[in-house]
Formats: C-alpha cells, sequence, structure tokens
C-alpha cells in the first residue's frame, strides 16, 4: 500500500478490519455477529461492547440498540457503543442517548501508514523506553496511568495481566523510565493477519510532558508493529495528542464517541 493512500480508503479498511472482522483477543472473550451489530463480550473486567454497526434504517437501529441493552444487562455487564461518526443513521448518537446511554467525550480517529511516519530513534535524555513483560512492570504502567490521567487503573492492570499471560502476540506495553521512575507508558493491541496496530493509554507524567516522552513511546511502538508485519498504525486521539501526532503524519480520518451504558467502564 503507498503512503498516499486516501483518508477515505483508510477508513474503509480501518472499518472493513478492526471493526466488522473484530476476532477474540483475550480469555473469555467472545465477538459475534448479530445482524447489523458486531459485539464484544468478554469478562467484567475487559472492554464490553459494540464495536461495529450498520444499519439500513431508523427502527432497525431502535431495535438492535433495545437488543444490545438486554444482552449485557443480563450478564451485569456495563458496555459502550463505540460510535464513529460516519455509522448510519445520522442520528445513532441521539437514538443511543434517548435510550439510557451516556456520551464520553469526542475522540478523533488518526491513522498513518508506518512508512511514511516522520519517526527519529531520539529518546529525552535521562530516560529508557523498555518493554513490559511481567506483573511488576504492569505495576508501573498501571502506575503512569494513574499519575497521568488521575483514573484508577485497577481494570487496566487485570486487562494488561490477562493479555500478557495468554495472548502475548496481541499486546505491547512499553514503559519510559528515568532512571528508575516510571514517567511514560503506553501499549499497542495488535490483530495477527490484519493490516492494522492499534496506539492506546500513551500517557507521560504531568512534570516529564513536552520533552518527547510520547514521541519516543510512539517511535517504539511503531517499530515493533512493523517488525511483526503490520502496515498502518490508528489512534483515538484525544485533543491534547492531535497536534504532535499531526506532525508525526497521522491523518484525520473520523471522529468517534462511546457511549455508555450502565456504570462507567
Amino acid at each position: 500500500m503507498p503512503a498516499t493512500t486516501a483518508p477515505a480508503a483508510l477508513l474503509a479498511l480501518h472499518d472493513r478490519e478492526t471493526r466488522l472482522g473484530a476476532r477474540p483477543d483475550g480469555p473469555g472473550v467472545v465477538v459475534e455477529h448479530v445482524g447489523r451489530v458486531v459485539r464484544r463480550t468478554g469478562p467484567a473486567h475487559s472492554w464490553n461492547g459494540v464495536l461495529w454497526s450498520g444499519f439500513t434504517s431508523a427502527a432497525e437501529a431502535d431495535d438492535a440498540i433495545a437488543a444490545q441493552i438486554a444482552h449485557y444487562t443480563a450478564r451485569g455487564l456495563p458496555f459502550e457503543w463505540k460510535l464513529y461518526a460516519h455509522d448510519e443513521p445520522a442520528d445513532l448518537g441521539e437514538r443511543l442517548a434517548a435510550a439510557g446511554f451516556t456520551a464520553g467525550p469526542d475522540e478523533t480517529l488518526m491513522a498513518a501508514e508506518i512508512d511514511a511516519l516522520a519517526l527519529t530513534g531520539t529518546v529525552p535524555d535521562g530516560v529508557r523506553v523498555v518493554p513490559v513483560t511481567d506483573a511488576a512492570g504492569v505495576d508501573q504502567v498501571a502506575e503512569v496511568h494513574e499519575r497521568a490521567f488521575g483514573d484508577d487503573a485497577s481494570r487496566l492492570r487485570r486487562q494488561l495481566l490477562d493479555a500478557l499471560s495468554t495472548t502475548p502476540d496481541t499486546v505491547v506495553a512499553v514503559l519510559a523510565l528515568a532512571g528508575d521512575d516510571p514517567v511514560g507508558a503506553a501499549r499497542m493491541e495488535l490483530t495477527p493477519g490484519t493490516s492494522f496496530a492499534g496506539l492506546w493509554g500513551g500517557g507521560t507524567v504531568p512534570q516529564w510532558r513536552g520533552r518527547g516522552v510520547y514521541r519516543a513511546l510512539i517511535a517504539h511502538r511503531a517499530r515493533v508493529a512493523a517488525a511483526r508485519g503490520c502496515r498502518i498504525l490508528h489512534v483515538d486521539a484525544s485533543p491534547r495528542s492531535r497536534p504532535i501526532l499531526r506532525r508525526l503524519g497521522f491523518t484525520p480520518l473520523t471522529v468517534t464517541t462511546p457511549y455508555v451504558y450502565g456504570p462507567s467502564l
């Protein structure tokens, strides 16, 4: 695939491979195609929700929304409907809200072909980037997440431990260490046999922001993704990370909004 692939073509490929083509990626995880919906159901500490939908009418959308609420509620699971701006019908977000979902902050789906990225091997002075392979490293990733975002990282800790112990070919976790102090962390999710690797959870503790830690974590994961046969990176970018990603060569494709039903995920 040339580095000049149009955004519309990248978005169509993303839909086809990562949403319609989603596969089980952890212990106890089931991915189902139910009518015009693709949903993921797993343990309570994992991500549960709707990955793709493609409705042909408003009535079909309303019926499917009710069916997914029934499916996850029967299992006692909160879940997320991951809505993209190009999903149909155009008022699907309003229909989800009317059914009791709560919308989270918008993020921008961005993607880039790895060969076209403006990456360097530069790491900030005094910092080294290391892979995470054990429980101690997972604890440090969780520590960075809590310091960077102010969120409880207990679910993230369990998810990473599950993935590293049972499906290590589907996840990469990395730390940026200043001496022995974890100052940045990130992970990458891969689906063998697809073009894409997803960048998630990239965070830097406040006192280390603006020094290139975030860019170093992207470069490290890009090299690993390329070595594993992936050609394209995708990321749900926050307003803070969008400018950095654009300078590196990422292209905005669409907007994605999490709609959550039940307790916050």
